[in-house]
């Protein structure tokens, strides 16, 4: 029998149980589901005799060697941060492990140790990082085996609210973390390459900075680019592509509004507001303005961000509540954390709502002469607020992946990304029994 040991049984964790639970027997498995909360842990686990949920505090080094060593393999989905002494320990310990988060530093450091130990350590094998990986790395190499040379790269991902459940101007609601979402953008300077120009994009002008993208059956969508593109020219073998630039989907409009919170500064997260425990919303957003004791508030921001009075846009925030009389309730806060309870209140799904997420590449190249396009898009809508899309495309890909691991078709050792087509093989061709599947068209090329 083979032991699954499941670290952190948040929201996301949903798809990735349940695919497990539906092969404990056929794989002759046993689950171990661990987290502080045993409660969420034995939710998650459930029933079987195959299962078992234990309380787990991932930084008592004891028992947290002794829950590694009881397995074949971890799947850790702690936050980003936390992952380090869990991979130290399965190295230790010969146990694979499998990740979403981004590979760090630290992380891609103990390459070496994990090969030695013949330890497969996969990281960024999610949804974006992970389905973005596969996806990709399958298109470049047929294109470099036909003899193809890159000369533009983009991919944008999204996670939106699916068409069914779109009821609000923003066309938006949470389906990830939300302080992820306030969030974007703000860590420092946008980087990508355009016709072999270096460009960077400041925050306060990353939402301003868009593109227009089309999917057949769902319309027109916006990208924003995300932080840094150019790490991905070595990672996919695009050292001397000319263009290459990453970003997230949003639906038209929504880059513009948010550029609002940008403009007063409420999605800063580096200092706290005092005395705002009493405060409503609509003292909030005066904060940022300039005291006038005769200008409404609205009449106020008008004026310094230039918004016509009947925008679309001012409709957007009087919906979102950031005039009303709610009060704050937070002691100490950043603006940034003020803003994203004002979200919560109108961005959480319903319990009847889905989710949708929208994978978006284009691949540029030059072929016998020619320079040709091929885009490349997926979408996948969840069932409901449970069993999102979001859930299902984070948790199947490190599913699928322990289970081919566990079988021994994914085997060469190291800290890596999904890049290889001993992993992107398999699991495109198992997510696609899963409904996450992409289209491909020839395009007339279009450079910049």
């Amino acid at each position: 029998m083979k032991r699954i040991l499941l670290i952190g049984a948040g929201r996301s964790t949903y798809s990735l149980v349940e695919y497990i639970k539906q092969h404990l027997v056929s794989e002759d498995w046993f689950l171990t589901v661990a987290d502080q909360d045993l409660n969420l842990a034995q939710s998650k686990a459930g029933s079987s005799e195959r299962s078992e949920a234990v309380s787990f505090d991932v930084t008592d080094e004891i028992s947290r060697v002794s829950a590694i060593s009881k397995a074949d393999l971890v799947i850790s989905m702690l936050p980003a941060h936390m992952h380090l002494p869990v991979a130290t320990d399965c190295i230790a310990l010969g146990k694979h492990m499998l990740t979403a988060s981004y590979i760090s530093d630290e992380m891609r450091a103990l390459d070496e140790r994990a090969k030695d130990a013949g330890v497969v350590l996969i990281n960024e094998i999610g949804v974006d990082p992970g389905i973005d990986h596969l996806s990709a790395m399958k298109v470049l190499d047929e294109v470099r085996t036909a003899g193809g040379k890159m000369l533009l790269f983009e991919s944008f991902t999204g996670g939106l609210v699916a068409p069914e459940s779109d009821n609000n101007p923003w066309n938006y609601k949470f389906t990830w973390n939300p302080r992820n979402v306030v969030l974007a953008g703000s860590g420092g300077a946008v980087k990508f390459i355009q016709e072999g120009k270096y460009k960077y994009i400041p925050y306060h002008q990353v939402f301003r900075r868009t593109e227009m993208i089309s999917i057949e059956g769902y319309g027109r969508f916006e990208g924003y680019a995300n932080r840094d593109s150019l790490k991905y020219r070595e990672v996919y073998g695009l050292e001397d592509i000319p263009t290459i630039y990453r970003g997230t989907l949003r639906r038209p409009g929504f880059c513009r509004a948010w550029d609002t919170f940008v403009k007063l500064g409420m999605t800063d997260d580096s200092y706290r507001l005092n005395g705002v425990e009493e405060m409503t919303y609509r003292d909030f957003t005066n904060l940022f303005l300039a005291y006038n004791l005769h200008d409404s508030v609205e009449l106020k921001l008008m004026h310094y961000l230039n918004i016509p009075q009947d925008s679309e846009l001012m409709d957007k925030l009087t919906w979102l509540g950031i005039f009303s009389d709610t009060k704050i309730g937070l002691h100490n806060p950043t603006p940034a954390q003020v803003l994203q309870k004002i979200l919560e209140d109108k961005w959480t799904l319903d319990e009847g709502d889905k989710d949708m997420i929208v994978m978006f590449h284009k691949f540029g190249y030059e072929l016998n002469g020619e320079k040709r396009m091929i885009e490349s898009s997926m979408v996948t809508l969840g069932k409901d607020a449970n069993e999102t899309a979001m859930a299902r495309t984070v948790g199947l890909p490190l599913a699928i992946a322990a289970r081919h691991i566990l079988n021994g078709k994914i085997h060469s050792p190291g800290v890596q990304i999904p890049i290889s087509q001993e992993i992107y093989r398999p699991m495109l061709k198992e997510l696609a029994d899963y409904g996450i599947s992409f289209q491909e068209k020839e395009t007339p090329y279009k450079g910049y």
